[in-house]
């Protein structure tokens, strides 16, 4: 009987490793600039199906939160860039930390971990607009949770993009000069309150930025041109990014602080280099290092936290930086796998779970008119339905380029027309477009139907999931029998 058990109890791990077993460290980033956002109850439950077990948010939503409540998910809130002002006031401070973070402190409550002051604060675009309210903030909210007894479990960061460092090397690393000061006062502050440094790195962003850039070296499956420094070799951009950080820190006295990675991903659409096919490969790259903590040369052997940018793609994001800004999602704006990942950092050819329980509108479509009127005006009419809907994939590199100027018309015209939820009028285009129930998506370029913008009741978990959880409980009961 004994071997018996032994046997069971075997089996039993490997359906659990098999099934259940994700990266330790790994987080996802769940934003909401959609025009028809997932309902939080069905977010919470495709992290659940999922396994993902931490979240990075960029506000404090009562709506998220109330989802979150109860779920054992751990939780990085957020306060945005336009609160930090008000936040040096140290009274509102804690009546932010009253309302977003011990109200929900209690069991059966959000396992919040972090709050993340800010987003990417000092970026240079940002002409310095939030460069000297940054600190304070952080100071008054950290000393806010301190107050509230909060503080040696819940910790404040920066989220921070990798530009507020540089070096010629990862090893002459060192703070921005412009923001020397100001970091360094960030820095030491984080390490009297024990708490993480945060950074943003964008592999993706390094191609997209320089022309000559090596694409080989945006991935981790070798490299033609590595870095050399001193005696260490890098061979993609990430470990050189991190470690330029983790030397930036050490110059200033902090070189042990935790770090993590507060964004990291690829897109999958709005340029040539953003397709799933290098998404893909991407994380094909990354979570295998993650699981085996393989860490960086300078950090080597160690654990790393990080969020992956992100879980849903958002069509209502500003493209400023690049089309691609609303296509960084693992997941379709529904919910619906893009391509191949496995969250293990094991490789197997398998997709995420889908989001359950999801309602799209009618199966109609709104496209151009071939009898329509005075066509000589349908490239003003492209231009206005786009600039009230999300036509990136219509751009060089994405997956709609390659059609007429017709098609271009008919997917405008079908973007325009969920975003408005298929609404009587929101299909004429002064009689140029109408609508119709046939698709007319190609094999490379998909014609969106848009779900409702209205609360659903939480998912129900897919079947072979639940066959597994069944396995298992009757090896359980086989085993204590």
């Amino acid at each position: 009987m004994t071997s018996l058990r032994f046997i069971l109890w075997f089996l039993l791990v490997g359906v659990w490793n098999t099934y259940f077993a994700f990266v330790e460290s790994l987080g996802m980033n769940w934003g909401t600039m959609a025009t028809h956002p997932l309902p939080p109850k069905i977010v919470v439950q495709l992290l659940k199906d999922n396994g993902i077990q931490k979240v990075k948010l960029f506000d404090a939503d009562f709506n998220t939160m109330s989802a979150l409540a109860g779920s054992g998910i751990e939780v990085m809130v957020a306060i945005p860039n336009n609160m930090l002002a008000m936040m040096n006031d140290y009274s509102t401070a804690k009546k932010w930390v009253d309302k977003n973070v011990t109200r929900y402190n209690f069991n059966g409550g959000v396992t919040i971990k972090y709050v993340a002051v800010g987003n990417e604060p000092f970026l240079s675009s940002y002409n310095g607009s939030f460069v000297n309210i940054t600190y304070p903030a952080l100071k008054n909210i950290q000393n806010a949770l301190n107050d509230a007894g909060a503080g040696d479990k819940i910790k404040a960061t920066v989220p921070l993009n990798a530009d507020v460092y540089d070096g010629t090397v990862p090893s002459a690393g060192r703070f921005r000069s412009d923001i020397s000061s100001q970091m360094t006062q960030i820095v030491q502050f984080l390490s009297q309150n024990n708490a993480p440094f945060t950074v943003n790195i964008y592999p993706f962003l390094s191609l997209y930025l320089n022309e000559g850039f090596p694409i080989d070296y945006a991935f981790f499956d070798g490299s033609s041109t590595p870095v050399v420094d001193g005696s260490i070799t890098y061979t993609n951009v990430f470990d050189a990014n991190f470690d330029t950080l983790v030397s930036a820190l050490k110059a200033v006295g902090a070189g042990n602080m935790p770090i993590i990675v507060g964004e990291v991903g690829w897109p999958t659409e709005g340029d040539k280099h953003a397709t799933s096919a290098y998404a893909q490969r991407f994380y094909k790259g990354l979570l295998p290092r993650l699981v085996q903590n393989i860490g960086t040369p300078l950090r080597p052997n160690q654990y790393i936290e990080v969020y992956l940018f992100g879980l849903l793609d958002e069509d209502y994001k500003s493209i400023a930086p690049g089309n691609f800004e609303r296509h960084w999602g693992i997941l379709k704006y529904d919910g619906q796998p893009k391509f191949q990942i496995d969250l293990t950092g094991q490789n197997r050819p398998i997709t995420l779970v889908p989001a359950q329980g999801v309602e799209y509108l009618s199966k109609t479509w709104c496209v151009l008119d071939p009898n329509g009127n005075d066509m000589s005006k349908i490239g003003d009419k492209i231009s206005w339905a786009c600039t009230y809907s999300d036509c990136t994939a219509l751009g060089y590199g994405s997956s709609c380029n390659g059609m007429d100027v017709n098609g271009n018309a008919s997917y405008a015209f079908n973007m325009y027309f969920q975003v408005q939820n298929q609404v009587d009028g929101s299909c004429d285009f002064g009689g140029m477009a109408m609508t119709t129930t046939q698709d007319p998506s190609t094999a490379a370029c998909n014609f969106t139907i848009q779900i409702k913008a209205a609360p659903f009741g939480s998912a129900s978990e897919r079947a072979p999931r639940v066959t597994v959880m069944i396995l298992a409980a009757f090896i359980l009961v086989l085993f204590f029998a």
